[in-house]
């Protein structure tokens, strides 16, 4: 059985309504104290590993009122002597209150328990214990109360060792692996981390031990709170514990302990709490190292890019410490997450911004600005993951709204690259970034041409962010397209003025160029699909599922607006290139 700080759980783990351990002694142990030598059980003794905490003394009436859980009841029956009857529920009431057990001295308000409370205690597996005359309730709650609090503080006496142990750890140097190897002494089990998607960060004990706790079902640990939850058996002890590693308000995994022998006890819990803490602080410390370095691989790329890197002895010497290899035939690849604006990274390239890093989307806040986020880093994992398995000397690094990687080239035949490795690398990519996304997202890809040279990769840049650009216009979400491919598109885009495409487009198109009026869009496509067929107006037809005399209406009316484009080459071409700019809309 599983349970999480909402749920009580076993009695041998039971977390408070707070996510931290409790502890006390079980009833079995309670009735093995010097004061309740002469003491029965009479009934339940499935319950003897139900844990008492406290106890209190039932003398008043309405004693139901005042109750708590994991109490042990002590009482001579004398709220109980005049009603008999009452005897018979008394039980199942305490019981759903979370009473521990309870202790009765007979003989003085009641000679013996109806036959129904008996068996209704051992149905219920609720210890009915029957006390000694000579012995006192106060010797009882003295030694009972002295015994509880001896065993909190030596279990926390314990549990402040370990962490202080783990903490020097951390100081001396260690990380993870150290942390785990610690835990897993003291506790001679194994012990591993794992991130959320179930990857091993660190681990200890035989590798069957290992690839066990991997296998076990996260889904039952999601509501885990910071108390941790486990599997705990009929005498106390289980065969794992898990507790999640949390930071800042940010889930980074969990650490799991696991005992095939099933001797993981409740009080293992809180050490394992502990080393959860500290492996917190390694991650978010190992988070920030990486983040740093991280930025200045970016910001040195993004210099590159940009060709405000130096020369190129200096481009390849500084990025051999990076571990990439830019001495060698590249090309520059791009992938952009589709419904995003274009990275600043192409308008520093285009000496917007110049001088100035960029920064990500101050607009994006909230709910949404967080999923983009997440979204991003997301798709910058996944590629830097899939490029490094391919290409372990290619440079990665995520922009603000892409992310690049300068790969190595074979040859300059685009077909082979785009069919080759770049279409591997975009596959694994794809595969690995949509796992684990709440919705599905798309990212669309663009290549350069091969170059040799550093001092060339600006250039490359450049054509692999107007291939993300020119193939998503014309494919959708989720293109991929290499620069040597883009056609007439490639001469279109290398237009630096927009303005100038646009005022083409109005002076040949006409009224054609805008979308306001249904029945103007609709002779566009007449146009467009009668070029595409060059003139054939039987084809176009049956494309249109138009009749034959309809179209020629068409026809005459779009010479009309256009001019005689059926006899001039010069203007279908130049309704061509107007019509294809279209496609280019918006980039």
């Amino acid at each position: 059985m599983s349970y999480t700080t909402a749920d009580p759980g076993p009695p041998a783990l039971r977390l408070a309504s707070t996510g931290t351990l409790t502890y006390g002694l079980s009833v079995g142990e309670v009735l093995g104290v010097s004061t309740l030598n002469g003491a029965r059980l009479i009934a339940g003794r499935a319950g003897l590993e139900r844990v008492v905490q406290r106890l209190n003394v039932m003398e008043v009436p309405d004693i139901l009122s005042w109750v708590k859980p994991n109490e042990l009841l002590l009482t001579t029956g004398y709220p109980l002597r005049n009603t008999p009857q009452s005897l018979d529920n008394l039980v199942a009431d305490l019981d759903e209150r979370g009473l521990a057990a309870l202790a009765i001295k007979l003989g003085r308000y009641l000679d013996s328990l109806p036959a129904e409370m008996i068996a209704q205690a051992d149905r219920r597996g609720f210890p009915l214990i029957l006390l000694p005359n000579d012995v006192g309730f106060d010797d009882i709650l003295n030694q009972v109360l002295t015994d509880i609090l001896n065993r909190q503080a030596a279990v926390l006496a314990r549990t402040e060792e370990v962490h202080r142990a783990l903490v020097q750890i951390v100081l001396c140097g260690g990380g993870l692996q150290e942390v785990v190897d610690e835990v897993a002494t003291l506790l001679d089990v194994a012990v591993v981390v794992l991130d959320g998607e179930q990857r091993v960060l660190a681990g200890a004990g035989p590798d069957e031990h290992v690839q066990a706790m991997r296998a076990f079902d996260a889904g039952r640990h999601a509501a885990c709170g910071r108390g941790g939850c486990g599997i705990i058996g009929a005498h106390g002890t289980g065969d794992h514990l898990v507790v999640p590693v949390m930071a800042g308000g940010f889930d980074h995994g969990r650490i799991v302990a696991f005992s095939p022998a099933g001797t993981l006890r409740g009080t293992d819990l809180g050490i394992l709490e502990r080393a959860a803490t500290v492996a917190a602080l390694v991650v978010t410390k190992q988070q920030a190292v990486a983040a740093v370095e991280s930025k200045y691989r970016a910001d040195f790329l993004r210099d590159i890019l940009a060709g405000r890197a130096g020369g190129d002895d200096r481009i390849v010497s500084h990025c051999g410490g990076f571990g990439w290899d830019l001495d060698r035939p590249m090309m520059v690849v791009v992938a952009e997450l589709d419904g995003r604006p274009r990275g600043a990274a192409a308008q520093e390239a285009e000496g917007k911004g110049r001088g100035k890093a960029a920064e990500p989307d101050g607009g994006a806040r909230g709910v949404r600005g967080a999923e983009e986020r997440a979204a991003q880093e997301r798709l910058a994992a996944a590629w830097t993951t899939a490029v490094r398995r391919h290409d372990r000397g290619a440079a990665v690094a995520s922009f603000a709204h892409e992310v690049v990687a300068i790969v190595g080239a074979e040859g300059d035949d685009p077909a082979e690259w785009t069919a080759g490795p770049v279409q591997a690398m975009v596959k694994e990519a794809s595969s690995i970034f949509a796992e684990h996304l709440p919705v599905r997202r798309t990212f669309s890809t663009g290549i350069s041409r091969t170059v040799t040279s550093p001092a060339a990769l600006p250039e490359a840049y450049e054509q692999a962010v107007k291939a993300v650009r020119v193939g998503r216009q014309l494919n959708g979400a989720g293109a991929r397209a290499h620069f040597d491919q883009l056609g007439v598109y490639r001469l279109l885009s290398l237009v630096s003025d927009p303005d100038e495409l646009h005022a083409f487009v109005r002076e040949t198109l006409g009224d054609l160029a805008a979308d306001d009026e249904p029945e103007l869009v609709d002779l566009r496509r007449t146009l467009q699909v009668l070029l595409e067929t060059n003139l054939n107006v039987a084809e176009t037809a049956r494309r249109l599922h138009f009749h034959y005399n309809t179209l020629r209406y068409r026809i005459g009316k779009l010479e009309r607006m256009l001019g005689a484009f059926t006899e001039d080459a010069h203007l279908r071409l130049n309704l061509t290139l107007a019509l294809h700019v279209l496609r280019m809309r918006g980039i």
